[in-house]
C-alpha cells in the first residue's frame, strides 16, 4: 500500500496537561518510531513506514490512533494528515467533527487550501496576514497565485518565499525524531472573555513570574518559552521564542514573554485563556553563568532575585516579586 500522505500533525485541545500530553506522545511511538513534540499542544509523526505493518492508509491509521487515544487516555485529539508539515499542520485545524482530515494528493491539497482565509496557513502571524490583506491577499488560494516577488516585496525575501511555498502545499521541513524535552506550564484562565491589553500583559507578566520561581527552585533554565492563546471563538494560536542564552531570571521570562505577545499582534481580540510554558529546561550547571551587563538597574534585580525566593520560601509563594509585574495592572 502507497500514500504520498505521510505526515500527521496532531493537536491537542487547549486545556491539555502536561502529563496528559505525554501519555498522547506514549502511545503515539506505538503507532511509529517517527515522533517529533511540539510541546504544549501538538505532534509530528511520520507514519509512511507504519502504513503497510497496519494494513491501512495514513487516514484510516490516523482515525484508529485518535480512537485509542481517546479510549485510554481520555485524550481527544485532531489530526490533519498530509504529504508537507506546514499542510497537515492546516488541515489538524479544520477537521471537522470526525476528527480527522486526510489530503491524500496535491489535488486535494489545493482544493482544500485554496479558499481559506490567508491568515488559516500555518505559520503565518497576525501582523503578516493584515498586509497581505491590506494587498488584496485574502485567500491562501490568492497567496499561492501571486507572483513570488511581489509577496516578498510585501512580507520580505524569507519570509515571502516560506509562505507562499506553503500556501502551494511545499514544505521541505522532515520530522525531526526527538525526545521530549522538559518543560513546565502555568496557565491563566480570564472569568471573561476580555481585549483589555493591560490586563493580559499583567496576567502574562504573572505567569512568568511563576514559572521564573518555580525552574530557580528546580535549578534549572529554560531554553525557551511558548505562548498559547486561546480565543473568544475557541480558536488557539500560538508563538515560540528562543531565549538569547539558557536562563531562569523572571526578567529575561518576561522579557521573553512581551515579545511572544507583541509579535501576536493581537488588537481588540477577546481572550480566554493564557498558557505559558518554559520549554527546553535543562540542569543550571550546564548552563553559562550569568554575564555582567551594562544596564546598573537590571543587575540590581537580578541580585534581588534570590533575596525573593527565600521570602517567597519561607512566607509562602508570592509574598515577594517584582513591582515592574504588578504596576501594569495598576
Amino acid at each position: 500500500m502507497t500514500s504520498t500522505s505521510v505526515i500527521w500533525h496532531v493537536r491537542y485541545r487547549p486545556d491539555t496537561s502536561p502529563e496528559d500530553y505525554r501519555h498522547v506522545l506514549d502511545l503515539l511511538a506505538g503507532f511509529t518510531p517517527q515522533v517529533q513534540p511540539l510541546p504544549p499542544l501538538a505532534a509530528l509523526a511520520q507514519v509512511k513506514g507504519s502504513l503497510r505493518l497496519f494494513g491501512v492508509d495514513a487516514g484510516e491509521l490516523a482515525a484508529r490512533f485518535r480512537v485509542r487515544a481517546l479510549v485510554q487516555t481520555g485524550i481527544d485529539t485532531h489530526i490533519g494528515v498530509a504529504d508537507t508539515w506546514a499542510t497537515a499542520a492546516t488541515a489538524s485545524a479544520r477537521v471537522g467533527r470526525s476528527g480527522v482530515l486526510h489530503l491524500p494528493d496535491h489535488r486535494a491539497v489545493e482544493h482544500f487550501l485554496a479558499p481559506l482565509p490567508v491568515h488559516a496557513l500555518h505559520g503565518i502571524g497576525p501582523a503578516q496576514a493584515g498586509q497581505l490583506q491590506r494587498y488584496g491577499l485574502h485567500t491562501i488560494g490568492a497567496l499561492a497565485a501571486m507572483d513570488e516577488t511581489v509577496v516578498c516585496r510585501i512580507l520580505g525575501g524569507k519570509a515571502g518565499r516560506t509562505l507562499r511555498a506553503r500556501a502551494r502545499g511545499i514544505d521541505p521541513r522532515a520530522v525531526a525524531v526527538q525526545k521530549m524535552p522538559e518543560s513546565t506550564s502555568q496557565s491563566f484562565a480570564f472569568d471573561r472573555d476580555v481585549y483589555d491589553p493591560v490586563l493580559v500583559r499583567a496576567a502574562l507578566l504573572d505567569l512568568a513570574v511563576t514559572l521564573g520561581d518555580r525552574i530557580r527552585s528546580r535549578r534549572q533554565t529554560a531554553r525557551g518559552l511558548t505562548l498559547a492563546v486561546r480565543l473568544a471563538g475557541g480558536a488557539t494560536t500560538e508563538r515560540t521564542k528562543r531565549l538569547p542564552q539558557p536562563s531562569a531570571h523572571t526578567e529575561d521570562l518576561r522579557t521573553g514573554t512581551l515579545r511572544l505577545l507583541d509579535a501576536m499582534a493581537f488588537q481588540r481580540a477577546r481572550i480566554r485563556r493564557l498558557t505559558l510554558t518554559a520549554a527546553d529546561l535543562r540542569p543550571a550547571e550546564q548552563g553559562p553563568g550569568t554575564q555582567l551587563s551594562l544596564d546598573h538597574a537590571r543587575e540590581a534585580r537580578l541580585r534581588l532575585e534570590p533575596v525573593i525566593d527565600k521570602l517567597n520560601a519561607r512566607y509562602g509563594h508570592r509574598v515577594a516579586g517584582p513591582a515592574a509585574a504588578y504596576r501594569k495592572a495598576s
